[in-house]
């Protein structure tokens, strides 16, 4: 098929002739055998039909990579019934000025770009009659990043944003994102950022309907070593039934990102905005359901790292990690699960964090990007005998040495939660039992403090077991309540998470 951009861009573009144009595009032939695959217009494409429809109309306003997105759209052709208004704001003064000041003095933040998003509509509404354009979809666009140093230190990151109409007489929908660049050239991160923008213009306006879909479209003409998206926010009236903690999900399964956070309001949240220079703790499970054993596992092992040295109590973090592997366990990632998990630790007023790190010393490794401080990992007994097995480090060229000095490297303790064997006897730190070639590594382990036994356990909670209290749950039984925090089981029942009074074969 001829890109209609191609076909267009020596010709005077006008809403009178783009009947015309479209006749003398010649459709392709279709032979025997072909298979349907997705046509994905270009750049160029995308921006063009946004600026031949006559009622799109708003503003660009781009800060700290140049004008890369509206960019695309005066080379298109015809943008002038599209741009109302493109600027940059380089200057501080001059950004305050127009946007207000930033109390932490920052400007790629959440808080500037929404500033930003908020002036220009305001700006729009303003300064065009509604009486005079009925018709009119209004929209601004805006972005505020930060791209690589001179000396290529720091990649760069940036939020990145649109708010927009459907219909005239309809509130503002808005869709911000947040993005790290992975290029080592300022000009390539230029680059990349105009397309996304575009992308992101184009989905917002012809995608609205299928948010997952969007989301995807959004890598359309980029790569995943590009460009990682790890924060992403659906509001307004389009939006109205969609989840921002399913979008996060989607980010990580699509491979946009290696790990999403969402706070207990159930909104995603930034991991550098909240994990920076802090001390932080991590608990890692299914949590399908919380239980006594979980929330006995985090206040113990709490107590404990609050007393450390070099922890601070004011300046700690708490996240319960849930990884991609777990919530595939039986087959395809079932949506409602997943929620249902979410729903219940937010509830319990906790961070989560869903995350692509099979291994733990890929977690630390995140963590410690964000913070060079004191950290702990709050585990069971099960968990660590993992830790030390061979098997899991075969893909690394430094086996389990290479994992483990990625691991223990860092500052960092494991808190570890006791278990009961099948004949009742308790296992800590001092009987547990790991592969012969490991013992003498996990004796210096020990000997060097890197894994303390967790104390103060109530032992009654060692035959509580989530997949026993999950099966209980969905088939109706009783009993499975005394087996959660307080308050818990009450939740479970009024919101009918995890199939609550629902018959579930669980012999497949």
């Amino acid at each position: 098929m001829l890109n209609f951009a191609k076909h267009t861009e020596n010709r005077k573009i006008s809403s009178k002739n783009i009947p015309s144009l479209m006749k003398s595009i010649i459709t392709d032939i279709k032979v025997r055998g072909d298979k349907q695959i997705e046509q994905i217009p270009s750049i160029k494409d995308k921006a063009l039909r946004i600026n031949l429809n006559e009622n799109i109309y708003g503003t660009f306003a781009e800060i700290g990579a140049g004008q890369e997105t509206v960019r695309h759209f005066f080379r298109a052709g015809a943008s002038s019934g599209t741009i109302a208004k493109a600027m940059s704001a380089y200057d501080k003064d001059f950004s305050d000025a127009i946007y207000g000041d930033e109390e932490d003095g920052r400007y790629v933040t959440e808080s500037r770009l929404k500033k930003m998003l908020s002036h220009e509509i305001n700006l729009v509404e303003q300064r065009l009659n509604r009486e005079k354009h009925p018709n009119k979809l209004f929209f601004s666009y805006a972005n505020t990043v930060a791209t690589i140093d001179f000396a290529k230190q720091y990649k760069g990151h940036g939020w990145v944003g649109i708010v927009y109409q459907v219909e005239p007489d309809e509130d503002y929908n808005e869709i911000t994102l947040h993005i790290r660049f992975k290029e080592n050239d300022a000009k390539l991160q230029q680059e990349t950022l105009g397309i996304l923008g575009v992308n992101l213009i184009y989905g917002a306006f012809y995608k609205y309907n299928d948010p997952k879909k969007l989301l995807r479209y959004l890598y359309d003409h980029l790569d995943k070593d590009q460009l990682e998206i790890d924060t992403i926010n659906f509001s307004g009236p389009r939006f109205a039934n969609v989840d921002n903690r399913l979008m996060s999900l989607q980010l990580v399964k699509n491979g946009m990102t290696d790990a999403v956070m969402f706070g207990p309001d159930g909104k995603n949240i930034l991991p550098a905005a909240v994990l920076y220079k802090k001390n932080i703790l991590a608990l890692r499970g299914s949590f399908r359901p919380v239980t006594k054993v979980n929330m006995d596992m985090y206040e113990a092992s709490y107590n404990m790292f609050i007393q450390e040295n070099k922890v601070d109590k004011e300046n700690t973090f708490v996240v319960f990690e849930i990884t991609l592997s777990n919530l595939k366990a039986e087959g395809e990632i079932d949506e409602r699960d997943f929620l249902d998990r979410a729903e219940l630790l937010c509830k319990l007023g906790q961070t989560v964090m869903i995350s692509n790190f099979q291994e733990y010393f890929k977690v630390v490794e995140y963590f410690s990007n964000y913070s060079k401080a004191r950290m702990g990992l709050a585990m069971g007994v099960s968990n660590l005998v993992e830790i030390f097995d061979e098997k899991y480090y075969r893909h690394l060229s430094g086996g389990i040495l290479e994992a483990f000095g990625k691991l223990f490297y860092r500052d960092l303790k494991v808190y570890l939660y006791p278990m009961k064997d099948e004949n009742g006897t308790i296992i800590t730190s001092e009987n547990l039992k790991v592969h012969p070639r490991m013992k003498e590594l996990y004796k210096f382990f020990k000997f060097n403090g890197k894994v303390v036994d967790i104390k103060d356990v109530d032992e009654n909670h060692l035959d509580i077991f989530s997949r026993k209290v999950l099966k209980m749950i969905c088939k109706g039984d009783t009993g499975w309540e005394t087996m959660l925090p307080e308050g818990t089981a009450e939740i479970i029942k009024n919101e009918k998470l995890f199939s609550f009074a629902c018959e579930v074969d669980f012999k497949k």
